[in-house]
């Protein structure tokens, strides 16, 4: 045994510099956010609670049941019912995603000619039961709500709905020339 590990264990050499460190620490800010009090504000594009887009012109939903958003999902939590009419138009019977199984990809959101799914900034929806996170088309309409309620501004664009660097002729028709939506707006 050396001097030096002597001196290191008859001092506590170790102990003595950890507590140094904290108490050097105990006067700088903490870095620390108490969460339920300050909540962190997310980045723009923050992948959150789902939510069906409200026509401003009619009051419901803009969904085609075009069934893409099912289609392209990877982890498969979307499910679609629909109804064909004589013209070949589909009107949606029934859409529900399981948010627990979902991975909060934007595929759906990518996919959807029509702009009609949106993903948004809200990040707190845990319960103690799973129906609360079983979203139906009731409850996704609630969603864009209670979103678009929070918002400061009164129209709202998701980064989501053009890509950046696909050429807008390769786009569908519906996401081509989407304009900003009016979200204060009252429905007819």
């Amino acid at each position: 045994m050396t001097v030096k590990d002597i001196v290191k264990k008859v001092f506590l050499l170790e102990i003595l510099k950890g507590m140094a460190l904290t108490l050097r620490m105990m006067f700088t800010r903490a870095v620390t956010r108490q969460y339920p009090e300050e909540k962190r504000p997310p980045f723009q594009g923050f992948r959150g609670r789902h939510a069906f887009v409200r026509d401003p012109g009619t009051g419901k939903e803009k969904c085609v049941a075009c069934l893409k958003c099912a289609t392209v999902c990877p982890s498969q939590c979307i499910y679609i019912d629909y109804r064909e009419q004589e013209d070949g138009s589909r009107i949606l019977e029934k859409y529900e995603i399981e948010a627990l199984r979902c991975i909060y990809c934007a595929y759906c959101v990518e996919v959807c000619p029509v702009c009609a799914l949106v993903l948004t900034e809200f990040y707190e929806y845990a319960d103690y039961s799973r129906n609360k996170i079983y979203f139906d088309r009731e409850r996704l309409l609630q969603n864009w709500d209670e979103f678009t309620s929070k918002l400061k501004t009164d129209k709202y664009v998701n980064k989501f709905w053009k890509l950046p660097g696909m050429d807008i002729r390769k786009m569908p028709v519906g996401k081509r020339f989407q304009e900003p939506i009016s979200i204060k707006q009252k429905a007819l």
